[in-house]
């Protein structure tokens, strides 16, 4: 079980990213004003699975690694995802249904760090973020999610 720690949208490419205390996460669509949402970020135009867009997740624990490993100081402002988490391993949750609040999300495809990003921040982070980059999940029920809310694996119901 986890905990949303920062909430980040951005409205357009490149815009700095804007903090909240709650935002509505639209099923099919994403976190309302956010950049992909509106189909206006810069990777929007690029194929990806169904959903990877809407929203993106980052470990807080991931930043405590790059500050104390690599000395870098990256704040959730400037990792470009919308919701930073701590007490979960995004990477578990990929293929996976989780509710955060009154959501409910699907793990699609995990977020690599890239060139844009570093170039963003002018930091050396593409490196130290390998395979810790965060995670893209699509919204399944529409609802709302606020800082604090907690983040829970949501139970599979095997048939018999």
């Amino acid at each position: 079980m986890g905990r949303v720690e920062a909430i980040f949208i951005a409205p357009s490419a490149g815009a700095p990213m804007q903090p909240l205390t709650e935002v509505e996460a639209v099923e099919g669509v994403g976190l309302q004003g956010d950049r992909y949402a509106a189909g206006s970020g810069t990777y929007s135009p690029r194929p990806t699975d169904p959903g990877a867009r809407e929203v993106t997740l980052f470990e807080a624990e991931v930043l405590d690694a790059l500050r104390t490993d690599s000395h870098i100081e990256l704040s959730p402002r400037e990792h470009r995802r919308n919701l930073t988490v701590r007490g979960v391993r995004l990477g578990n949750l990929l293929g996976q249904r989780f509710r955060i609040g009154g959501v409910l999300l699907e793990g699609v495809k995990d977020c690599p760090p890239c060139e844009h990003l570093q170039a963003l921040v002018g930091k050396p982070v593409l490196a130290p973020l390998v395979e810790r980059g965060g995670l893209r999940a699509r919204v399944v029920e529409s609802g709302t999610i606020r800082l604090g809310d907690v983040l829970q694996l949501e139970a599979t119901v095997l048939s018999a």
